[in-house]
């Protein structure tokens, strides 16, 4: 009897081995990279990829296809990739991103090619997602706009809605996970009419633009540039002013002042700027900090100041780099003293860069004056492209919504 029960547990201890060593094979079988746990694969390797070789990563297996999808990933990798500077060529048809941190012949990268007669306007960037207009004598009496995702080539029409109205930005609305958009009633120089004022409209939604206020200030006649997002607040730092109705007098806003939308609160306020007398200043975001550079076009000097303390509004001046513009004018034939020049600052990863524009051509210098490299027929654009592969589900509630279509090539 003993040795019965002897043989049965050993029987048993052989049969729970071979159990085990099974499924360690069928484990391993099914690991995404042998000899790499998954765990390393999908949040180590495959977080840190960019957005086309995760689309290709997709059809290697089905295992794979699954670890790539899911919303957790899917954000985790959106919050990995730069906001890249947006470039246009062909008379603003093509839109590419250029990426300091690639080496000099992949730095360039076209994201969406469009088959039109005429070109887009983009009227705002946030989080991968882009708002385009098409110019009111192609779309009939209004502008066409159209959001569009051009990694995922999901597009739709937001043309129901927003004929007369400028989108100051684009933003996430913490709270609910939704995008919204900022809007300023087109009429802002009529006091009169009703649409004078701030509106906010989310993204999907069948209702009007919601009205929040109107500034009673100078705010009001302001000509908005591309916001930064920092802190949940929009930035703009206004160049601008415009005609009051009925009037021939114009009205300069404060240069010592940003203006500030705070997306939860949905209100304004104004912080301090940069003190620096400039011919041209704009503002820009330098590793989650806000960022001004100042054009002294006499002197052909670029001043970029950092806000380092932001509740205290205490700036820093970073850098002053005085362009190359000696070199440009006697290496590159058409292009003289004279030629107007406008800089763009573009920032991430701890590199700072200019973007230099000279008619048809652009230059990428650093920040200590040199000449990197320079393109033709290249224009630099006002807006920074995150690129995302997170689904959106408004996509689907609105107008015209197709996937992989015209206007896209």
């Amino acid at each position: 009897m003993a040795e019965a029960a002897a043989a049965a547990e050993t029987m048993a201890e052989a049969v729970a081995a071979a159990e085990t060593m099974a499924e360690a094979v069928t484990a391993a079988a099914t690991t995404l990279l042998p000899g790499l746990p998954d765990e390393i694969v999908v949040w180590e390797i495959l977080v840190c990829l960019d957005p086309k070789s995760i689309l290709r990563s997709r059809a290697v297996r089905r295992d794979w296809r699954c670890a790539i999808t899911n919303r957790r990933f899917l954000l985790s990798h959106h919050a990995r990739q730069p906001a890249l500077p947006i470039l246009f060529s062909d008379g603003y048809r093509n839109i590419l991103t250029f990426d300091h941190r690639a080496d000099a012949a992949s730095q360039l990268h076209t994201v969406a090619r469009l088959a039109l007669s005429q070109p887009f306007k983009l009227e705002a960037s946030c989080d991968g997602l882009l708002i385009l207009s098409k110019p009111p004598e192609m779309a009939g009496s209004r502008a066409l706009l159209t959001v569009c995702n051009p990694v995922t080539r999901q597009h739709a029409s937001l043309r129901r809605t927003l004929k007369d109205f400028n989108i100051l930005g684009m933003y996430p609305h913490c709270p609910t996970g939704k995008y919204r958009l900022l809007l300023q009633g087109r009429s802002f120089m009529d006091s009169s009419t009703d649409r004078t004022g701030w509106y906010v409209l989310e993204l999907g939604s069948d209702e009007a633009p919601r009205y929040i206020g109107c500034s009673k200030t100078k705010l009001q006649l302001a000509i908005f540039h591309a916001p930064v997002r920092v802190r949940d607040s929009l930035h703009w730092h206004p160049v601008c002013y415009a005609p009051v109705y009925g009037e021939t007098e114009f009205f300069q806003l404060e240069r010592k002042l940003v203006i500030v939308f705070d997306t939860i609160a949905e209100s304004f306020r104004q912080i301090r700027a940069t003190l620096a007398p400039t011919n041209y200043s704009c503002i820009f975001e330098m590793d989650d900090m806000l960022g001004i550079y100042s054009c002294n076009k006499a002197k052909n000097i670029v001043d970029i100041w950092v806000l380092q303390n932001y509740e205290s509004e205490i700036w820093d001046l970073k850098y002053r780099v005085q362009l190359p513009t000696a070199e440009i004018w006697g290496k590159f034939e058409g292009i003289d003293g004279d030629s107007y020049w406008y800089v763009t600052v573009v920032s991430g990863d701890g590199v700072v860069l200019l973007l230099v524009s000279f008619g048809n051509r652009l230059f990428f210098v650093d920040t200590g004056g040199e000449l990197v490299a320079s393109f033709r027929d290249l224009h630099v654009g006002e807006h920074r492209l995150k690129q995302t592969l997170v689904p959106h589900d408004f996509f689907m509630t609105l107008e015209g919504y197709a996937v992989d279509a015209s206007p896209f090539i």
